[in-house]
């Protein structure tokens, strides 16, 4: 920790204590969603390819964008929830939830959020998921931008 950054690091019991809240999570655990990266207000998760995840009689299997939009929301929470003192501490809310589709996705998926800023009482986030399309390159899928009402403990 250095004199300008007031918080500890995160180390690798944080990942594993959200990792645990997530296979306990029902909907969350459904995905099989996983923690990649961990930092002071930016995260990154995965969710890997699944049948179940596709648009009934999509020809090429695409991924309801819904479950895009689960990630938008669900990171952009845990990006804030990591610049509250205690990330176990406190709660928050969804305020606003915007979610713009670039194109399908249909391979797995990756979410990066970073914290535009956490204030006393309100944060706000910028999301990207992307996918590896049929070339194999990876791209963008969708972009998202949050807000919600923090409740510090």
């Amino acid at each position: 920790m250095s004199d300008d950054d007031p918080f500890p690091e995160l180390d690798a019991d944080h990942v594993d204590l959200l990792q645990s809240f997530i296979e306990s999570h029902g909907f969350l655990s459904w995905l099989n969603l996983r923690v990649e990266d961990l930092d002071r207000g930016r995260i990154v998760m995965s969710v890997p390819y699944d049948e179940k995840l596709v648009n009934p009689g999509s020809p090429v299997g695409s991924i309801h964008g819904g479950i895009a939009a689960t990630l938008v929301d669900t990171a952009s929470g845990f990006a804030l929830r990591s610049t509250f003192d205690d990330p176990t501490d406190g709660s928050l809310a969804t305020t606003d939830l915007n979610v713009t589709y670039l194109r399908p996705a249909t391979d797995d998926l990756r979410v990066e959020a970073e914290v535009l800023r956490a204030g006393g009482s309100m944060g706000y986030t910028d999301t990207v998921v992307s996918s590896v399309d049929p070339e194999g390159e990876e791209k963008d899928v969708a972009v998202g931008r949050t807000s919600y009402r923090l409740f510090r403990e």
